[in-house]
């Protein structure tokens, strides 16, 4: 993206295949765009994901399915998770996560020869992300955070990396290669795991539902859990949950794992902002308290940081959009229905005229009452990891509570501090954006 637009400016077209797309790299074009959006917004077509629910006979989720049933179904999921106040109710659950998680936490600690790193966050807090969505989805904790993680536990962790490795290579090798090399069949056995571990859970919850109604029990109206609200409300049946659930599951992982990785990353080396989050935090909710809710609003800085991590690794480093409805004007030029165009959000939210200093971590650059001029004006689609309008994601106020909730806790009671070998890291894409290794951190007890 960087190198494209440096090359051919804010605007290019590539080919890949038959496909031709328009690649807009600068935030006035993304606005253009949104703001043209259909009814039914479309992006690329996941044809590889719904090449194995038709072979499974498994009904679409919300990344797969398109149209009039795209809108009812997300109509559907929206309840009890898009708004801020539905989040709210979550923060119990994640707060019961959460402590497990520090306690997992000290014994990798103890386990270290120094006797207070974690040689890995990345995959500690993929684990915390996972037991975290389960929990809010199911009601049901599945031991991610335990020494011993459960075999079908891990057995869906290693089928969520076995099926995006090997969605790679189904995407670019012609299918007359598909019974001849292994990836094909690697790809949707991971497939096949991930919906079965989804499945157990759907069932559990399915006959939890029925019993309760049974017996004349209420029906789940205050009941926290997401999927019981759904099932208990006639707005999703188990079919259609069997269709969702699973991509929900994935979708609420990478999102917190890694954006809590690089924020933690930053904070170790910048202490001066560290020590001014650990200022904001004690203030608000002392050591040795869990936050609620309401507390968030007034730590504008650590929103200020997750916000700064998200423009500097946006979670997706492109997204897509095509326009079936009409003709579309962007950036002077009239484009024809049918149009594919990429979402470049990785070189967008680097954009020196939006973001001055775009490669460093300036969490104050969203403060706005005490913005320095050095750090510009924001532009509203400057960064928009959660994307924007009717297809924006659907879980953001559940991540972002995730990653409030979490980091508080963490910079409550440590100071972080980097781990040497760990060094400089840089961003890989791996339809996610990672950390090119692993991110060991130290975590020093606060007095």
């Amino acid at each position: 993206q960087m190198l494209n637009k440096a090359k051919y400016g804010p605007m290019w077209m590539t080919c890949v295949g038959p496909q031709i797309s328009v690649n807009l790299a600068s935030a006035p074009l993304l606005e253009q765009l949104m703001r043209q959006e259909d009814k039914y917004p479309i992006r690329d077509d996941m044809a590889l994901w719904k090449e194995h629910r038709d072979q499974q006979g498994l009904s679409y989720g919300p990344f797969t399915t398109e149209g009039h049933r795209w809108y009812q179904l997300r109509q559907a999921l929206n309840q009890r998770i898009l708004k801020p106040a539905d989040a709210a109710l979550y923060t119990d659950a994640l707060n019961e996560v959460a402590a497990d998680f520090l306690v997992r936490l000290d014994q990798l600690r103890a386990e270290s020869t120094s006797g207070d790193q974690v040689p890995d966050m990345a995959y500690l807090f993929y684990h915390f992300a996972l037991e975290a969505i389960c929990y809010i989805l199911f009601e049901k904790r599945i031991g991610c955070l335990k020494p011993s993680i459960p075999e079908d536990t891990a057995a869906f962790i290693r089928s969520v990396g076995l099926m995006f490795q090997n969605s790679l290579y189904a995407t670019f090798l012609p299918k007359w290669t598909r019974p001849l090399l292994p990836f094909w069949k690697r790809y949707l056995d991971g497939w096949d795991t991930i919906f079965s571990f989804g499945k157990k859970l759907i069932d559990q919850k399915v006959k939890e539902v029925e019993a309760q109604l049974q017996a004349g029990k209420p029906d789940g109206a205050q009941v926290s859990g997401y999927l019981h609200f759904l099932l208990t409300r006639g707005q999703l049946s188990p079919h259609d949950a069997m269709g969702s659930l699973p991509e929900l599951l994935m979708a609420g992982v990478d999102t917190t794992s890694n954006t809590l990785t690089w924020a933690l990353y930053h904070l170790s080396r910048n202490p001066a902002v560290q020590e001014a989050l650990h200022e904001e935090v004690v203030g608000v909710v002392p050591a040795g308290q869990a936050p609620q809710y309401k507390d968030f609003a007034r730590m504008p800085l650590l929103k200020a940081v997750i916000k700064e991590t998200l423009r500097l690794y946006p979670v997706v480093p492109t997204n897509s959009r095509v326009i079936l409805e009409k003709e579309i004007e962007v950036g002077g030029f009239l484009f024809p229905k049918n149009t594919q165009f990429v979402l470049c959000h990785y070189v967008v939210s680097r954009d020196p005229s939006i973001f001055p200093e775009p490669e460093s971590f300036h969490p104050r650059r969203w403060l706005r009452k005490s913005q320095p001029d050095t750090l510009g004006v924001l532009h509203p689609f400057g960064s928009v990891p959660f994307g924007y309008g009717v297809r924006a994601c659907l879980g953001r106020r559940i991540a972002e509570l995730e990653m409030h909730l979490m980091l508080t806790r963490l910079i409550q009671q440590y100071e972080v501090v980097l781990a040497p070998e760990t060094g400089e890291l840089k961003s890989v894409a791996r339809i996610v954006l990672v950390p090119n290794k692993k991110v060991g951190l130290r975590f020093l007890p606060r007095q």
